[in-house]
Protein backbone atom coordinates (compact mmCIF):
# COMPACT_ATOMS: atom_id res chain seq x y z
CA UNK A 1 0.00 0.00 0.00
CA UNK A 2 1.41 3.36 -0.86
CA UNK A 3 1.07 7.19 -0.51
CA UNK A 4 -1.87 8.53 -3.25
CA UNK A 5 -3.63 5.16 -3.51
CA UNK A 6 -7.07 5.80 -3.35
CA UNK A 7 -9.30 2.49 -1.97
CA UNK A 8 -12.73 2.26 -0.92
CA UNK A 9 -13.63 1.79 2.80
CA UNK A 10 -16.73 0.45 4.40
CA UNK A 11 -16.38 2.22 8.15
CA UNK A 12 -16.39 -0.11 10.92
CA UNK A 13 -15.76 1.80 13.98
CA UNK A 14 -14.71 5.37 15.32
CA UNK A 15 -11.81 5.67 17.06
CA UNK A 16 -10.66 7.51 20.73
CA UNK A 17 -9.53 10.62 18.86
CA UNK A 18 -13.35 10.74 17.08
CA UNK A 19 -11.30 9.20 13.27
CA UNK A 20 -13.29 6.56 11.33
CA UNK A 21 -11.44 2.95 11.05
CA UNK A 22 -11.92 0.91 8.39
CA UNK A 23 -9.79 -1.97 7.04
CA UNK A 24 -7.92 -2.24 3.60
CA UNK A 25 -6.50 -6.10 3.16
CA UNK A 26 -6.68 -6.69 6.91
CA UNK A 27 -4.68 -3.42 7.61
CA UNK A 28 -6.55 -0.58 9.94
CA UNK A 29 -7.04 2.80 7.81
CA UNK A 30 -7.94 5.78 9.82
CA UNK A 31 -10.23 8.27 8.40
CA UNK A 32 -11.31 11.42 9.80
CA UNK A 33 -15.16 12.87 9.17
CA UNK A 34 -16.74 9.89 8.82
CA UNK A 35 -19.32 8.03 10.50
CA UNK A 36 -19.57 3.92 11.34
CA UNK A 37 -21.00 2.20 7.74
CA UNK A 38 -20.00 4.86 6.21
CA UNK A 39 -18.69 3.51 2.53
CA UNK A 40 -15.76 6.09 1.68
CA UNK A 41 -13.41 6.53 -1.23
CA UNK A 42 -9.67 7.21 0.47
CA UNK A 43 -6.95 9.00 -0.08
CA UNK A 44 -3.73 7.25 1.61
CA UNK A 45 -1.94 9.86 2.91
CA UNK A 46 0.57 8.34 5.36
CA UNK A 47 1.42 4.98 6.00
CA UNK A 48 3.05 3.27 8.75
CA UNK A 49 3.95 -0.27 9.84
CA UNK A 50 0.86 -1.50 11.13
CA UNK A 51 -1.83 1.09 9.54
CA UNK A 52 -2.58 3.80 7.31
CA UNK A 53 -4.64 7.52 7.20
CA UNK A 54 -6.46 8.16 4.57
CA UNK A 55 -8.06 11.22 3.38
CA UNK A 56 -11.81 11.24 2.77
CA UNK A 57 -12.64 11.81 -1.26
CA UNK A 58 -16.08 11.16 -1.46
CA UNK A 59 -19.22 9.27 0.12
CA UNK A 60 -20.13 6.73 -1.61
CA UNK A 61 -23.43 5.41 0.55
CA UNK A 62 -23.90 7.80 3.44
CA UNK A 63 -24.48 5.72 6.88
CA UNK A 64 -27.71 5.38 8.48
CA UNK A 65 -25.70 7.50 11.33
CA UNK A 66 -24.82 10.41 9.18
CA UNK A 67 -26.64 14.07 9.03
CA UNK A 68 -26.13 17.00 7.75
CA UNK A 69 -23.75 18.74 10.16
CA UNK A 70 -25.13 22.55 10.98
CA UNK A 71 -22.28 24.27 10.42
CA UNK A 72 -20.63 24.77 6.79
CA UNK A 73 -17.40 25.21 8.66
CA UNK A 74 -17.62 21.87 10.86
CA UNK A 75 -15.24 20.07 8.24
CA UNK A 76 -12.58 22.18 8.87
CA UNK A 77 -12.82 23.46 12.13
CA UNK A 78 -10.85 21.32 14.77
CA UNK A 79 -13.79 22.13 17.21
CA UNK A 80 -16.68 19.89 16.24
CA UNK A 81 -15.59 16.60 15.38
CA UNK A 82 -19.37 14.71 15.42
CA UNK A 83 -21.35 17.25 13.70
CA UNK A 84 -21.62 14.90 10.96
CA UNK A 85 -22.93 12.70 13.14
CA UNK A 86 -26.58 12.40 14.63
CA UNK A 87 -26.56 13.30 18.03
CA UNK A 88 -28.23 9.92 19.40
CA UNK A 89 -25.06 7.85 17.89
CA UNK A 90 -23.11 10.62 19.46
CA UNK A 91 -24.19 9.35 22.53
CA UNK A 92 -23.77 5.91 22.06
CA UNK A 93 -20.40 6.73 21.26
CA UNK A 94 -19.49 8.64 24.27
CA UNK A 95 -20.99 6.28 26.55
CA UNK A 96 -19.34 2.93 25.22
CA UNK A 97 -15.93 4.87 24.95
CA UNK A 98 -16.18 5.63 28.67
CA UNK A 99 -17.20 1.49 29.08
CA UNK A 100 -14.15 0.80 26.84
CA UNK A 101 -11.87 2.57 28.76
CA UNK A 102 -13.28 0.65 32.05
CA UNK A 103 -12.87 -2.42 31.08
CA UNK A 104 -9.50 -2.22 28.94
CA UNK A 105 -7.75 -0.18 30.86
CA UNK A 106 -9.28 0.05 34.04
CA UNK A 107 -9.30 -3.51 34.79
CA UNK A 108 -13.35 -3.81 35.47
CA UNK A 109 -15.38 -6.56 34.27
CA UNK A 110 -18.82 -5.73 32.95
CA UNK A 111 -17.94 -2.00 33.31
CA UNK A 112 -21.68 -1.14 31.29
CA UNK A 113 -23.91 -2.74 34.29
CA UNK A 114 -22.18 0.25 36.80
CA UNK A 115 -22.90 2.75 34.08
CA UNK A 116 -26.21 4.73 34.26
CA UNK A 117 -27.85 6.05 30.78
CA UNK A 118 -25.77 8.69 29.47
CA UNK A 119 -27.27 12.45 30.72
CA UNK A 120 -27.61 14.04 26.89
CA UNK A 121 -28.92 17.40 25.98
CA UNK A 122 -32.55 18.01 24.61
CA UNK A 123 -30.93 21.22 22.26
CA UNK A 124 -27.10 20.37 21.50
CA UNK A 125 -26.57 23.59 20.78
CA UNK A 126 -25.21 27.41 21.81
CA UNK A 127 -24.23 25.65 25.01
CA UNK A 128 -20.46 26.93 25.47
CA UNK A 129 -20.61 29.96 28.05
CA UNK A 130 -17.23 30.63 26.74
CA UNK A 131 -15.63 31.41 23.29
CA UNK A 132 -11.76 32.14 22.56
CA UNK A 133 -11.50 33.56 18.69
CA UNK A 134 -7.82 34.03 17.62
CA UNK A 135 -7.44 36.65 15.45
CA UNK A 136 -5.39 37.08 12.34
CA UNK A 137 -5.14 38.11 8.72
CA UNK A 138 -5.30 36.52 5.75
CA UNK A 139 -3.44 36.50 1.74
CA UNK A 140 -5.98 39.36 1.08
CA UNK A 141 -5.47 41.39 4.03
CA UNK A 142 -8.74 40.82 5.02
CA UNK A 143 -8.94 40.04 8.86
CA UNK A 144 -9.98 36.54 9.97
CA UNK A 145 -11.31 35.87 13.13
CA UNK A 146 -12.38 32.15 13.92
CA UNK A 147 -10.63 29.03 14.95
CA UNK A 148 -7.97 27.20 14.39
CA UNK A 149 -8.29 24.34 11.93
CA UNK A 150 -7.59 20.76 13.63
CA UNK A 151 -4.15 20.04 14.88
CA UNK A 152 -3.17 23.26 13.49
CA UNK A 153 -2.38 26.84 13.69
CA UNK A 154 -4.45 27.91 10.25
CA UNK A 155 -7.32 30.35 11.00
CA UNK A 156 -10.66 29.19 9.99
CA UNK A 157 -12.71 31.97 9.43
CA UNK A 158 -16.00 32.22 10.31
CA UNK A 159 -19.23 34.24 10.87
CA UNK A 160 -21.12 32.13 13.79
CA UNK A 161 -20.85 29.16 16.10
CA UNK A 162 -23.46 26.85 16.41
CA UNK A 163 -22.11 25.87 20.05
CA UNK A 164 -21.55 29.30 21.17
CA UNK A 165 -24.02 31.91 22.72
CA UNK A 166 -25.89 33.31 20.15
CA UNK A 167 -24.52 37.19 20.93
CA UNK A 168 -20.95 36.15 19.61
CA UNK A 169 -22.51 36.24 16.12
CA UNK A 170 -22.51 39.85 16.83
CA UNK A 171 -19.58 40.53 18.17
CA UNK A 172 -17.26 39.26 15.76
CA UNK A 173 -19.29 40.88 13.22
CA UNK A 174 -18.72 44.38 15.45
CA UNK A 175 -15.62 43.62 16.45
CA UNK A 176 -14.11 42.50 12.61
CA UNK A 177 -14.95 45.74 11.55
CA UNK A 178 -13.43 47.45 14.09
CA UNK A 179 -9.88 45.75 14.11
CA UNK A 180 -10.95 46.02 9.98
CA UNK A 181 -10.63 50.07 10.54
CA UNK A 182 -7.27 49.99 12.81
CA UNK A 183 -5.26 47.43 10.93
CA UNK A 184 -5.70 49.63 7.26
CA UNK A 185 -4.53 52.75 9.56
CA UNK A 186 -1.26 50.52 10.96
CA UNK A 187 -0.40 47.18 10.14
CA UNK A 188 0.97 46.24 12.81
CA UNK A 189 -2.61 46.11 14.81
CA UNK A 190 -3.25 42.50 14.30
CA UNK A 191 -1.06 39.68 15.31
CA UNK A 192 1.24 37.43 13.44
CA UNK A 193 1.88 34.40 15.34
CA UNK A 194 5.23 32.94 13.08
CA UNK A 195 6.96 36.64 13.14
CA UNK A 196 5.60 37.03 16.61
CA UNK A 197 4.37 41.07 15.73
CA UNK A 198 1.75 43.02 16.12
CA UNK A 199 -1.00 43.15 18.48
CA UNK A 200 -4.28 41.39 18.47
CA UNK A 201 -4.23 37.96 19.01
CA UNK A 202 -7.30 36.53 20.64
CA UNK A 203 -10.84 37.95 21.56
CA UNK A 204 -12.23 36.10 24.73
CA UNK A 205 -15.80 35.91 25.52
CA UNK A 206 -17.61 34.76 28.38
CA UNK A 207 -21.80 34.80 29.16
CA UNK A 208 -23.57 34.13 32.30
CA UNK A 209 -26.35 32.35 31.11
CA UNK A 210 -28.29 32.86 34.05
CA UNK A 211 -27.48 36.37 34.52
CA UNK A 212 -27.47 37.42 30.88
CA UNK A 213 -24.06 39.36 31.72
CA UNK A 214 -21.40 39.67 29.11
CA UNK A 215 -17.46 39.81 29.54
CA UNK A 216 -15.28 39.92 26.80
CA UNK A 217 -11.31 40.10 26.73
CA UNK A 218 -9.40 41.55 23.88
CA UNK A 219 -5.99 39.60 24.43
CA UNK A 220 -3.10 41.88 23.11
CA UNK A 221 1.00 41.75 22.53
CA UNK A 222 1.24 44.68 23.77
CA UNK A 223 0.69 46.99 27.39
CA UNK A 224 -1.66 49.41 25.16
CA UNK A 225 -3.71 49.55 21.67
CA UNK A 226 -1.40 52.12 21.39
CA UNK A 227 1.61 53.50 22.32
CA UNK A 228 0.23 57.42 22.02
CA UNK A 229 -2.11 58.03 24.92
CA UNK A 230 -4.85 59.73 22.66
CA UNK A 231 -4.73 56.81 20.37
CA UNK A 232 -4.99 54.32 23.40
CA UNK A 233 -8.16 55.97 25.00
CA UNK A 234 -10.03 56.31 21.67
CA UNK A 235 -9.33 52.82 20.62
CA UNK A 236 -10.43 51.72 23.60
CA UNK A 237 -13.22 53.70 23.51
CA UNK A 238 -14.29 52.54 20.28
CA UNK A 239 -13.64 48.95 21.22
CA UNK A 240 -16.26 49.44 24.04
CA UNK A 241 -18.74 51.31 21.65
CA UNK A 242 -18.55 48.31 19.17
CA UNK A 243 -19.62 45.90 21.78
CA UNK A 244 -22.10 47.95 23.13
CA UNK A 245 -23.99 47.96 19.69
CA UNK A 246 -23.38 44.37 19.33
CA UNK A 247 -25.20 43.95 22.14
CA UNK A 248 -27.75 46.31 21.13
CA UNK A 249 -28.46 44.60 18.06
CA UNK A 250 -28.45 41.43 19.31
CA UNK A 251 -31.00 42.06 21.91
CA UNK A 252 -33.14 43.83 19.35
CA UNK A 253 -33.34 40.97 17.64
CA UNK A 254 -34.24 38.70 20.27
CA UNK A 255 -36.55 35.27 19.93
CA UNK A 256 -39.26 34.20 22.80
CA UNK A 257 -36.64 31.58 23.74
CA UNK A 258 -33.55 34.26 24.43
CA UNK A 259 -32.86 35.86 27.06
CA UNK A 260 -31.36 39.65 27.26
CA UNK A 261 -28.04 39.91 27.38
CA UNK A 262 -25.90 42.82 29.08
CA UNK A 263 -22.16 44.06 28.84
CA UNK A 264 -20.96 43.63 31.78
CA UNK A 265 -16.85 43.77 31.70
CA UNK A 266 -14.14 44.08 29.41
CA UNK A 267 -10.57 44.02 29.46
CA UNK A 268 -7.00 43.88 27.92
CA UNK A 269 -5.11 41.02 28.54
CA UNK A 270 -1.65 41.36 28.17
CA UNK A 271 0.23 38.11 27.17
CA UNK A 272 3.44 39.02 25.14
CA UNK A 273 4.85 35.65 25.42
CA UNK A 274 5.67 33.44 22.19
CA UNK A 275 3.55 30.81 23.55
CA UNK A 276 0.16 28.47 22.75
CA UNK A 277 -1.18 30.29 25.69
CA UNK A 278 -3.55 32.47 25.26
CA UNK A 279 -4.28 34.37 28.50
CA UNK A 280 -1.15 36.63 30.35
CA UNK A 281 -1.01 36.91 33.73
CA UNK A 282 -1.72 40.89 33.87
CA UNK A 283 -5.17 41.79 32.99
CA UNK A 284 -6.86 45.37 32.93
CA UNK A 285 -10.26 46.25 33.25
CA UNK A 286 -11.37 49.07 30.78
CA UNK A 287 -15.70 49.11 31.39
CA UNK A 288 -17.38 47.49 34.19
CA UNK A 289 -16.66 45.01 36.45
CA UNK A 290 -13.53 42.67 37.08
CA UNK A 291 -15.89 39.62 36.74
CA UNK A 292 -19.30 38.39 35.75
CA UNK A 293 -21.97 36.88 38.32
CA UNK A 294 -23.27 33.59 36.97
CA UNK A 295 -25.05 30.22 38.88
CA UNK A 296 -24.80 26.69 38.95
CA UNK A 297 -28.12 25.81 40.82
CA UNK A 298 -28.36 28.26 43.69
CA UNK A 299 -24.23 29.03 43.84
CA UNK A 300 -23.56 32.34 42.77
CA UNK A 301 -20.18 33.06 41.68
CA UNK A 302 -17.65 35.80 40.24
CA UNK A 303 -16.09 34.60 37.42
CA UNK A 304 -13.21 36.72 36.42
CA UNK A 305 -12.05 36.44 32.48
CA UNK A 306 -9.09 33.93 33.84
CA UNK A 307 -10.93 32.02 35.91
CA UNK A 308 -11.49 28.55 34.74
CA UNK A 309 -15.63 28.39 34.89
CA UNK A 310 -17.19 24.71 33.44
CA UNK A 311 -18.39 26.10 30.04
CA UNK A 312 -21.88 24.03 29.38
CA UNK A 313 -23.78 25.58 32.41
CA UNK A 314 -26.76 23.40 31.95
CA UNK A 315 -24.95 19.94 31.68
CA UNK A 316 -22.48 21.67 34.66
CA UNK A 317 -25.64 21.44 37.06
CA UNK A 318 -26.47 17.73 36.09
CA UNK A 319 -22.49 16.96 36.33
CA UNK A 320 -22.05 18.60 40.24
CA UNK A 321 -26.20 17.23 41.25
CA UNK A 322 -24.77 13.59 40.41
CA UNK A 323 -21.06 14.39 42.39
CA UNK A 324 -23.54 15.80 44.75
CA UNK A 325 -25.32 12.48 45.12
CA UNK A 326 -22.77 10.33 44.60
CA UNK A 327 -20.87 12.02 47.54
CA UNK A 328 -24.04 10.96 50.38
CA UNK A 329 -23.60 13.71 52.74
CA UNK A 330 -25.92 13.76 55.50
CA UNK A 331 -24.78 17.28 57.39
CA UNK A 332 -21.92 15.42 59.76
CA UNK A 333 -19.60 14.89 56.76
CA UNK A 334 -15.80 15.81 56.17
CA UNK A 335 -15.56 16.38 52.78
CA UNK A 336 -11.66 17.44 50.55
CA UNK A 337 -12.09 18.67 47.30
CA UNK A 338 -8.55 18.51 45.16
CA UNK A 339 -8.25 20.41 42.40
CA UNK A 340 -11.15 22.72 43.07
CA UNK A 341 -10.15 25.39 41.02
CA UNK A 342 -12.37 28.35 42.15
CA UNK A 343 -14.68 26.27 44.42
CA UNK A 344 -17.49 25.22 41.94
CA UNK A 345 -17.70 21.44 43.25
CA UNK A 346 -16.81 22.86 46.94
CA UNK A 347 -19.24 25.43 47.43
CA UNK A 348 -22.25 23.23 45.75
CA UNK A 349 -21.30 20.19 48.73
CA UNK A 350 -20.79 22.59 51.28
CA UNK A 351 -24.38 23.22 51.26
CA UNK A 352 -24.66 19.51 52.70
CA UNK A 353 -21.43 18.90 54.36
CA UNK A 354 -20.09 19.48 57.84
CA UNK A 355 -16.96 21.04 56.38
CA UNK A 356 -15.29 21.21 52.78
CA UNK A 357 -11.96 21.63 52.34
CA UNK A 358 -10.41 23.05 49.07
CA UNK A 359 -6.87 22.74 47.25
CA UNK A 360 -5.41 23.85 44.21
CA UNK A 361 -2.15 24.90 43.36
CA UNK A 362 -3.44 27.97 41.40
CA UNK A 363 -3.44 31.39 43.53
CA UNK A 364 -6.17 33.36 41.45
CA UNK A 365 -8.12 30.36 41.95
CA UNK A 366 -8.11 30.18 45.83
CA UNK A 367 -8.58 33.98 46.10
CA UNK A 368 -11.85 33.79 43.57
CA UNK A 369 -13.30 30.52 45.95
CA UNK A 370 -12.73 32.16 49.06
CA UNK A 371 -14.66 35.50 48.12
CA UNK A 372 -17.29 32.83 45.95
CA UNK A 373 -18.03 31.33 49.74
CA UNK A 374 -18.13 34.63 51.57
CA UNK A 375 -20.85 35.95 48.91
CA UNK A 376 -22.70 32.54 49.03
CA UNK A 377 -22.63 32.88 52.82
CA UNK A 378 -21.12 29.34 52.81
CA UNK A 379 -19.05 29.90 56.25
CA UNK A 380 -18.37 25.90 56.40
CA UNK A 381 -15.04 26.05 53.90
CA UNK A 382 -11.69 26.55 53.83
CA UNK A 383 -9.25 26.73 50.69
CA UNK A 384 -5.81 26.15 50.54
CA UNK A 385 -3.03 26.85 47.93
CA UNK A 386 -0.70 24.28 46.96
CA UNK A 387 -0.31 20.61 45.92
CA UNK A 388 -2.75 18.93 47.23
CA UNK A 389 -0.75 15.98 47.30
CA UNK A 390 1.51 17.79 49.80
CA UNK A 391 -1.05 19.76 51.50
CA UNK A 392 -3.24 17.16 52.44
CA UNK A 393 -0.77 14.77 54.24
CA UNK A 394 0.34 17.97 56.07
CA UNK A 395 -3.04 18.78 57.57
CA UNK A 396 -4.23 15.04 58.03
CA UNK A 397 -1.23 14.22 59.67
CA UNK A 398 -0.75 17.52 62.03
CA UNK A 399 -4.38 18.55 62.09
CA UNK A 400 -6.33 15.14 62.53
CA UNK A 401 -8.22 16.46 59.29
CA UNK A 402 -9.62 13.16 58.23
CA UNK A 403 -12.00 13.58 55.75
CA UNK A 404 -15.61 10.83 54.93
CA UNK A 405 -15.50 11.92 51.16
CA UNK A 406 -12.70 12.83 49.31
CA UNK A 407 -13.50 14.66 45.54
CA UNK A 408 -11.23 14.79 42.90
CA UNK A 409 -11.83 17.02 39.36
CA UNK A 410 -8.30 16.55 37.84
CA UNK A 411 -7.18 17.86 34.17
CA UNK A 412 -6.93 15.89 31.52
CA UNK A 413 -3.65 14.54 32.33
CA UNK A 414 -5.44 12.56 35.56
CA UNK A 415 -4.13 12.34 39.00
CA UNK A 416 -0.68 12.99 40.55
CA UNK A 417 0.27 9.31 41.57
CA UNK A 418 1.49 11.32 44.60
CA UNK A 419 -2.59 12.33 45.38
CA UNK A 420 -3.49 8.88 45.01
CA UNK A 421 -1.27 7.40 47.78
CA UNK A 422 -2.41 10.38 49.77
CA UNK A 423 -5.82 9.60 49.06
CA UNK A 424 -5.11 5.90 50.10
CA UNK A 425 -3.47 6.82 53.04
CA UNK A 426 -6.18 9.67 53.81
CA UNK A 427 -8.68 6.30 53.96
CA UNK A 428 -12.40 8.21 52.75
CA UNK A 429 -15.61 6.47 52.93
CA UNK A 430 -16.35 7.80 49.90
CA UNK A 431 -13.81 9.05 46.71
CA UNK A 432 -16.01 11.00 43.98
CA UNK A 433 -13.89 11.22 40.86
CA UNK A 434 -15.18 13.64 38.10
CA UNK A 435 -13.10 13.72 35.45
CA UNK A 436 -13.04 15.24 31.65
CA UNK A 437 -10.51 11.73 30.18
CA UNK A 438 -12.09 8.59 30.46
CA UNK A 439 -8.62 7.08 29.57
CA UNK A 440 -6.56 8.89 32.93
CA UNK A 441 -9.95 8.00 34.45
CA UNK A 442 -9.46 4.41 33.94
CA UNK A 443 -5.72 4.22 34.55
CA UNK A 444 -6.11 5.71 38.01
CA UNK A 445 -9.27 3.73 39.14
CA UNK A 446 -7.27 0.45 38.69
CA UNK A 447 -4.42 2.43 40.64
CA UNK A 448 -7.20 2.95 43.38
CA UNK A 449 -8.48 -0.46 43.04
CA UNK A 450 -5.31 -1.96 44.09
CA UNK A 451 -5.20 0.13 47.20
CA UNK A 452 -9.03 -1.15 48.40
CA UNK A 453 -11.30 1.32 46.39
CA UNK A 454 -14.30 -0.78 44.67
CA UNK A 455 -15.99 1.23 41.48
CA UNK A 456 -20.01 1.35 42.52
CA UNK A 457 -21.67 4.08 40.20
CA UNK A 458 -20.77 5.59 36.81
CA UNK A 459 -22.26 8.69 35.13
CA UNK A 460 -21.28 9.80 31.80
CA UNK A 461 -22.93 13.37 30.84
CA UNK A 462 -22.29 15.14 27.25
CA UNK A 463 -20.56 18.23 28.44
CA UNK A 464 -19.56 19.01 25.04
CA UNK A 465 -21.74 18.17 22.57
CA UNK A 466 -20.58 17.63 18.97
CA UNK A 467 -16.69 16.78 20.14
CA UNK A 468 -15.05 14.03 20.98
CA UNK A 469 -14.43 14.87 24.64
CA UNK A 470 -16.59 13.37 27.43
CA UNK A 471 -17.23 13.83 31.05
CA UNK A 472 -17.83 11.33 33.98
CA UNK A 473 -18.43 11.18 37.26
CA UNK A 474 -17.51 7.95 39.78
CA UNK A 475 -18.44 6.96 43.23
CA UNK A 476 -15.86 4.73 44.57
CA UNK A 477 -15.49 3.42 47.89
CA UNK A 478 -13.55 1.84 50.19
CA UNK A 479 -14.35 -1.63 50.80
CA UNK A 480 -10.85 -3.26 51.98
CA UNK A 481 -7.35 -1.79 53.27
Amino acid sequence: MNKNEEYTVTIEDIGSEGEGIGHIDGITCFVKDTVVKDEVKVKIIKVKKNYVYGRLMEIITPSPYRVEAVCPKAKSCGGCTFMHMSYERQLEYKKNKVISCLERIGGIKDAGSLVEDIYGMDEPYNYRNKMQFPVGVDKDGNIKIGFYAGRTHSIIDIDECATGHKINTFIIKNLRAWISEAYKKDKQFVYNEELHKGLVRHIVTRVGFSTGELSVCLVINGEKLSRDKALDDRLRSELISALCDAVREYNEGLSRDDSEIKLSNVSININKEKTNKILGDKNITIYGENYITDYIGDVRFNVSPQSFFQVNPMQTKVLYDKALSYADLTGNEVVWDMYCGIGTISLFLAQKAKKVYGVEIVPQAIDDAKKNALLNNLSNTEFYCGKAEELAPKLYKNEGIKPDVIVVDPPRKGCDIALLDTIDNMSPKRLVYVSCDPATLARDIKYLSEKGFEVKKVAVVDQFCHSVHVESCVLLERVSN
